[in-house]
């Protein structure tokens, strides 16, 4: 319960999900009245929590205004499943770059800055350097042509933009 608090006290809002022994009525009203998100009592089957994550997850985009599937041309980001698609073809991506890619996802046709990016991705004002080292690898993975980028457009100066969707 205490690490429920601290979370949403931080303004931490991921979904949280109580996988727990007890069954108590008590015990699940106060975990869900504290921020979690669900409640799950032992024993319960992998197929069902995921299911549980699916849906939080989902509920979470629409709370926060996002969707779960993001298409631009022939890039598609399934945000609920972490899949990134290109050309119908599945692009792995390293746990950074998808975090870059969401946020350009969730801010489709606005400008980010460099400022910006680096906060909400490294979690502090770092060297520009880097960002531009993972917008390239970024751009490799997921633009037919690299060197005239058609999905993250670089604004001079500024920072990126991604293609709005279709």
């Amino acid at each position: 319960m205490e690490v429920i608090r601290r979370l949403r006290a931080d303004g931490v809002a991921a979904p949280i999900i109580v996988l727990s022994s007890r069954a108590d009525e008590a015990g699940k009203v106060e975990a869900l009245d504290l921020g979690a998100d669900d409640y799950v009592t032992k024993p319960f089957g992998m197929d069902e929590l995921l299911a549980r994550i699916r849906a939080a997850l989902r509920h979470r985009l629409q709370q926060q205004g996002e969707r779960p599937l993001f298409r631009s041309g022939d890039l598609a980001v399934d945000l609920v499943r972490r899949i990134v698609t290109v050309r119908g073809a599945e692009v792995k991506l390293s746990p950074r770059e998808y975090d870059l890619l969401r946020l350009l996802v969730a801010h489709a046709g606005k400008v980010l800055t460099h400022r910006f990016i680096l906060k909400e991705v490294w979690g502090a004002d770092t060297d520009v350097q880097y960002l531009r080292i993972y917008i390239r690898q970024l751009r490799q993975k997921i633009e037919a042509e690299p060197e005239r980028p058609s999905h993250i457009l670089t604004e001079t100066g500024v920072g990126y933009r991604l293609r709005a969707s279709d």
